[in-house]
């Protein structure tokens, strides 16, 4: 990934489970690409709801003891970055909420494009934020609201809210979750020895020994319950469904699956669709570890060149899209990815990438590449031109960061040092997931949910209040 996205974050619950707060330890483990700025789980007991948060990744947060004080039989987990809401301890999540239906526990992946208007309001009815994550603006919907439960409450609250998200509530009565109504970020149900359970992918499901059971469907609220399994207190509509493209081309895990395709499959036929539309004179194909090397794969075999190890990852180099100023992703860059010489040393390369935001990590690597003796970088990108800022939950809210705005192509291939630079096609993405359909709002502009003006003076993934 050139310029390193950060994502949407990850969220995980449980419940029926006497190790429920192990489970969702390990679940956060495999979800942890989704987010390495904080995590926190939260447990249900007898005596209430427990809490542990922190800055840093999981296995920083969560010590054996911190667990084994996690005593519930129901637990939510999150990993996160921060799109909405500084990366400060007092954002991390899970959001604990003492309220008159009730105590609760939040936590959100995704962004909601009007919390600044909700903030305003709620603050002038005389609401005391104590973040600056839009989540807490759900989590006073769910505490005004003058529902009868918890769960009218939260299907309340997301009625008067708009945006790509997916939440996971813990309460007395059981684990909460719902999907934004056109399904932009992802859902999905398992089953643990007939226990249910909702993660971000079905990658936490794995890696804990659950089975898939289906995707929350588009705009569906439902409620995990150790007695009754799930049920369904919002029909969704699966014909809305505006599935985030980028889930496919780079956030998701290789080994999920994602809108009923294998993110590895799906990849794979992106580099061979890219293959198609956009050969390059070349003598070995080269991917970018890790999120490339599918695409690399099927663009190699399209055209029936070799595809090698070029590139190594330092695998103690955490993704630099977490670092959240500029400076910091490019020295992340440089630490990041070295050259094998004698792959590249003589021959003509065939660069693969799945797409080009920032453009930081593909200035670096055609320089390496030229200076390990390549006498030709050709890059092609499995992604069409990314042009529009997303407000569903990436950090690309800034157009003027990103390099595709300002440039045509040959400019962009002159800024980051290719011998020729193409792009696959918006079409080429469908052809190549094989879906008829998804948010491509970052590469068309077309927008599923409708969003405002950012307000005057307000951050990159940042609300305005502090």
């Amino acid at each position: 990934m050139t310029g390193e996205l950060r994502e949407a974050c990850g969220v995980f619950g449980i419940v029926g489970r006497p190790d429920a707060a192990a489970l969702t330890a390990e679940a956060l483990f495999a979800l942890q690409h989704r987010g390495q700025e904080s995590a926190g789980i939260a447990v249900l007991d007898e005596g209430g709801i427990q809490l542990h948060k922190g800055m840093g990744l999981v296995h920083e947060v969560f010590q054996a003891d911190d667990i084994a004080r996690l005593r519930g039989r129901s637990a939510i987990g999150h990993v996160r970055y921060s799109t909405t809401g500084a990366s400060r301890p007092e954002n991390a999540q899970p959001l604990y909420v003492r309220a008159h239906l009730g105590a609760f526990a939040l936590a959100h992946n995704g962004n909601l494009v009007d919390a600044l208007e909700a903030r305003d309001r709620l603050e002038r009815q005389g609401a005391i934020f104590q973040t600056t994550t839009d989540t807490e603006v759900v989590a006073h919907l769910m505490a005004r609201s003058q529902a009868k439960s918890l769960e009218e409450a939260f299907q309340d609250a997301l009625g008067r809210l708009s945006g790509g998200y997916a939440f996971a509530v813990l309460t007395p009565a059981g684990v909460l979750g719902a999907r934004d109504p056109h399904g932009i970020r992802p859902l999905v149900l398992g089953e643990l020895n007939g226990m249910p359970c909702i993660a971000s992918e079905t990658c936490a499901l794995t890696a804990i020994g659950a089975d898939f059971l289906r995707e929350v469907e588009p705009g569906e609220v439902v409620r995990l319950d150790a007695h009754a399994g799930v049920t369904v207190l919002t029909p969704g509509n699966p014909a809305r469904e505006k599935l985030c493209a980028f889930e496919l081309i780079y956030f998701a895990r290789p080994d999920s699956r994602c809108g009923g395709e294998s993110i590895y499959q799906a990849r794979r036929r992106l580099g061979q669709q890219l293959a198609r539309e956009a050969p390059a004179p070349a003598d070995v194909v080269l991917g970018v570890p890790d999120s490339s090397l599918p695409a690399a794969e099927g663009y190699a075999t399209e055209l029936g060149l070799p595809q090698e190890l070029g590139l190594v990852k330092n695998r103690y180099v955490g993704r630099t899209f977490i670092h959240p100023a500029q400076h910091s992703r490019e020295s992340g860059v440089q630490r990041k990815l070295t050259v094998v010489a004698e792959v590249v040393r003589g021959r003509r390369v065939a660069l693969i990438d799945d797409s080009l935001v920032r453009g930081t990590t593909m200035r670096h690597l055609t320089r390496l590449l030229r200076e390990a003796g390549a006498t030709e970088v050709h890059v092609r990108i499995a992604s069409p031109r990314y042009l529009h800022p997303c407000h569903y939950g990436i950090d690309t809210s800034n157009r003027e960061e990103l390099i595709a705005v300002a440039a045509q192509e040959d400019e962009l291939r002159a800024l980051i040092g290719a011998d020729s630079l193409k792009f696959l096609s918006a079409q080429g993405v469908l052809r190549g997931t094989g879906r008829p359909d998804h948010c491509l709002a970052c590469f068309t502009g077309e927008y599923p949910v409708p969003v405002g003006e950012p307000a005057e003076g307000a951050r990159e993934g940042e609300l305005r209040h502090e």
